[in-house]
């Protein structure tokens, strides 16, 4: 983990170990699996802000929401009080779903696919080439070395009042988030909280930066997930540290970490940088 840090690494028995290593592998695994797919982040082929009203579709060089290649006007996006209605050149017209409460609604046209996302209210078509692979090789993604000793128990310590953060994105936003905890641990004798970006019934979502964030991990820093806190605890695999979308494409609205998030320390676990191969 790092010349002169304290942290003693645990004396496993042989087969615990294989197993926790085993689990990541397969973790790994289907990270890869997600990310060479057809609805791969590296698929995307553009981010489209829609104006209020009508939003035209097409191949057209004018076209609000550009297509890669088809017609030159597909049809039309109607975006009013809130609504998003798709207005095909020729069809049946439909109401589309955001990702705000859901799984967007994804309109399909031959091997392109787009859908509509809202961030804090404001819409955005994103476009995918869902046949992206068959021009274009992801030879996978590189990860340091399993190591038991980045699983760390931390301790899910109340805030009160709870914290009232502004987290950032890579695209200049602000998103208001409230914070009611923080996971508290020490990595050698340094002590540190991370904040949660989002806690949900099911997952715990964190962002954060290391000392590592630009040399050998992505620069704007990485993404953990961990299981509901239990008992006042909760479990943190930086093993399972992963990059952002956005260090996969640009047509992404990723979050950044907090200053509170940006660890003094080598976070030697996890993804690595991806390489763009």
């Amino acid at each position: 983990m790092g010349a002169g840090r304290k942290t003693i690494i645990p004396q496993l028995p042989d087969k615990e170990w294989l197993n926790m290593s085993n689990d990541v592998e397969q973790w790994q695994a289907a990270r890869h699996a997600e990310l060479a797919g057809a609805d791969s982040w590296l698929g995307l082929t553009g981010l489209y802000w829609l104006a209020d009203g009508l939003n035209a579709v097409g191949s057209a060089a004018d076209a609000p929401v550009r297509l890669p290649g088809g017609p030159a006007r597909l049809g039309e996006l109607r975006w009013a009080d809130g609504q998003l209605f798709w207005q095909p050149a020729s069809g049946e017209g439909r109401f589309l779903q955001s990702d705000a409460n859901a799984r967007p609604t994804v309109v399909e046209f031959e091997n392109w696919a787009f859908f509509a996302v809202d961030r804090d209210g404001r819409l955005a078509i994103r476009v995918r080439d869902r046949a992206w692979a068959q021009s274009r090789l992801f030879a996978g993604l590189s990860y340091f070395a399993f190591d038991p000793a980045w699983q760390i128990v931390a301790e899910w310590q109340p805030i009160s009042p709870p914290l009232v953060m502004e987290v950032p994105n890579v695209s200049g936003d602000l998103k208001t988030v409230e914070v009611a905890h923080r996971a508290v641990f020490a990595v050698g004798d340094q002590a540190v909280g991370l904040l949660p970006v989002a806690v949900g019934d099911d997952e715990v979502f964190f962002v954060f930066r290391d000392r590592t964030s630009g040399r050998e991990t992505y620069g704007a820093g990485r993404f953990l997930k961990a299981a509901p806190a239990v008992g006042g605890k909760i479990r943190l695999d930086f093993n399972r540290a992963y990059n952002p979308p956005c260090a996969f494409t640009p047509f992404a609205t990723c979050p950044l970490p907090p200053p509170e998030n940006w660890l003094p320390f080598a976070v030697a676990a996890g993804e690595k940088k991806w390489t763009g191969s």
